[in-house]
């Protein structure tokens, strides 16, 4: 039976563990440090914790200003508004300045499907990769939500980790090697090769093993690192499958799609076609989570169903 864990949960702990290694560490918030999961660091080590108002555009600033003097700033809020909100503060404060700040979206892609399009973040990945010198992480279970963790704190530089907020299982063994830009393989296959990322990594991944329950060998990489992305495991699946399908909460332009795209298309000779599940060119509705996921043909079954029409293959369940 799996185990589904609280991502956010997963990161505060995660965050806590690091910091009790490490007392450069510093957690930040916008009014939201609870709902972040970092309530166990602000009991822990309340004078490296802050908790902000609403002002997200001064935080990224702040955040930028402590890391100039050795300190290693965790910002932790919902997605949009650490991303779209001060776009211009991490564009200059972060990027510019290469600053050693972790900005952590929370309730990423579709997960705060209630709340609507002025929560949901579906354009976060797209507007953070045009930033030279920015590691975009996507943690898609538990284990590599503290990975991504683990490798902020090491890594020099600013990052930006997206994660979700409903439950999500455990999909990878404690011991997993997880390095940042190398995407994990996760399946074996020869058939078709589904590219997933982030919250969309767990239907992906019963995706793929619905298809090999019907005799399509799918083999099956987590990308949790959009940038800089694996172009060698790309590159490798493109020319070792037939197809490649990308899986991912999150617009279709600018995303873990768009990419592979740019990489595919920059490969000599003939190779692989690529087809993009996310979500197209529209203002996402609200409503429960799942529901949502069905809208934008996310759910498993719908991924099974698009990755059999774009190979061309429907077989029977064995």
């Amino acid at each position: 039976m799996r185990e589904f864990k609280d991502p956010r949960v997963g990161f505060g702990n995660a965050l806590l563990a690091a910091a009790q290694k490490d007392d450069r560490i510093l957690a930040l918030s916008a009014d939201s440090s609870g709902s972040s999961g970092m309530t166990p660091f602000r009991k822990q080590f309340p004078d490296r914790h802050i908790e902000f108002g609403i002002m997200e555009q001064g935080i990224v600033g702040y955040a930028s200003g402590l890391a100039t003097t050795g300190w290693i700033p965790f910002f932790s809020a919902i997605a949009p508004f650490v991303t779209a909100r001060p776009f211009e503060m991490f564009r200059n404060d972060l990027g510019y300045m290469n600053q050693n700040v972790k900005v952590v979206g929370r309730n990423a892609g579709l997960t705060y499907s209630d709340l609507g399009a002025t929560h949901q973040s579906l354009d976060d990945v797209a507007i953070l990769r045009t930033i030279p010198g920015v590691t975009i992480v996507c943690p898609g279970d538990p284990v590599e939500i503290e990975r991504a963790v683990q490798a902020a704190v090491v890594h020099q530089g600013p990052m930006y980790i997206r994660i979700g907020a409903p439950s999500i299982p455990v999909l990878h063994p404690a011991d997993v090697e997880f390095k940042l830009g190398k995407g994990i393989v996760m399946m074996e296959g020869s058939d078709v090769t589904i590219i997933a990322t982030g919250t969309a990594l767990w239907r992906a991944y019963d995706a793929a093993e619905i298809l090999r329950s019907k005799g399509i060998k799918a083999r099956l990489i987590s990308m949790h690192t959009i940038k800089p992305i694996d172009r060698e495991l790309i590159c490798a699946a493109a020319l070792e499958t037939p197809a490649i399908v990308t899986v991912e909460e999150h617009y279709l332009v600018g995303g873990l799609g768009s990419a592979v795209a740019d990489i595919l298309g920059c490969m000599p000779g003939p190779h692989a076609p690529l087809k993009m599940i996310g979500v197209d060119d529209q203002y996402a509705s609200n409503g429960p989570y799942d529901e949502l996921l069905g809208l934008y043909g996310l759910l498993a079954e719908q991924i099974v169903s698009t990755v059999e029409g774009f190979i061309g293959r429907k077989m029977p369940r064995s």
